[in-house]
């Protein structure tokens, strides 16, 4: 049996629920960092509380319209984890990020989307009011979509993917495309129009990740200095072949051999015999040349 539009926008709308599902639990290793050094200074709160706006905005309109329990679904989720992250946040962060934050939750939770409730319900009735609040929640997800620009510019500019992760990149591509499939089948065009752009930022991402970590790479590559040559040790092996070590020499030899060396030097050097192992003393011609002293 042939899926009607119906049904093909579920399956897109279940897709779109599991990906932005994964999507909304992404900055849980964020939130693990912040644990563990106890503090939240460094990070920042406006994509927690934005996040938050986007899914209360989206729920209201999805209870205007028929037929969006899927997007009810997932931005109940996103309300509830992102209530959690804020909450989070506010309790390990500074005094003044702390202040900052409550600011941006009185501006966006508060005032504006209490504002968006009360000059909707009161001045707009039936199918418009339907219309006002998608075309507001269009112009805001444009907005939202438009803000990793700002990630783009700093990996152009620095030629470094450090801040830009490829993984959350993929899956708010996928996210886009479900959601825009799903809005298409719908004919909801609040819903499609604004993953168009999600989708082609999304693609543009992962365009940059694989220019620049290639690019990244290589300068590492070449950057990298050459291992020093180790000093070559030669080390005594008690296995050696016996028949190469040197052969020992005899009392006489030794002899023999010294006297050999005498007769060389008789002529410069005068040595006087030392019987009983008492101290020897040479007597050194003057007229040999001098030794320089070499220090090390």
């Amino acid at each position: 049996m042939a899926f009607s539009a119906d049904h093909w926008a579920f399956v897109f709308g279940v897709l779109g629920n599991i990906v932005s599902f994964i999507v909304f639990l992404s900055p849980l290793p964020t939130f693990y960092t912040i644990y563990k050094k106890k503090t939240a200074e460094g990070y920042q709160s406006i994509p927690y509380v934005v996040a938050l706006f986007s899914s209360m905005l989206w729920i209201y309109y999805a209870f205007l319209k028929t037929n969006t329990t899927l997007l009810i679904t997932i931005n109940t989720f996103g309300v509830f984890i992102e209530t959690i992250y804020v909450g989070f946040y506010l309790f390990y962060a500074p005094k003044k990020s702390r202040v900052q934050t409550i600011k941006m939750l009185s501006l966006f939770v508060v005032g504006g989307f209490g504002a968006i409730i009360l000059v909707t319900e009161f001045l707009f009735k039936g199918a418009i009011r339907g219309q006002v609040v998608g075309w507001i929640c269009l112009i805001f997800s444009l907005c939202v979509f438009v803000a990793p620009l700002g990630i783009v510019r700093k990996v152009i500019k620095t030629k470094s993917v450090e801040y830009m992760p490829l993984l959350l990149s993929v899956f708010l591509t996928l996210s886009a495309v479900m959601w825009f499939f799903y809005g298409l089948l719908l004919k909801d065009i609040n819903i499609a129009a604004p993953n168009i752009l999600g989708f082609i930022f999304g693609i543009l991402q992962m365009i940059l990740y694989v220019i620049y970590s290639k690019k990244e790479k290589a300068i590492l590559k070449e950057q990298k200095l050459p291992e020093i040559q180790k000093a070559e040790v030669i080390v005594k092996d008690e296995n050696m072949n016996t028949n190469n070590k040197f052969p020992e020499l005899t009392q006489e030899q030794i002899i023999d051999i010294v006297r050999l060396g005498l007769m060389v030097c008789k002529d410069k050097v005068h040595v006087a015999t030392c019987p009983h192992g008492t101290t020897c003393e040479a007597k050194v011609d003057e007229n040999l040349p001098k030794l320089q002293t070499v220090e090390v």
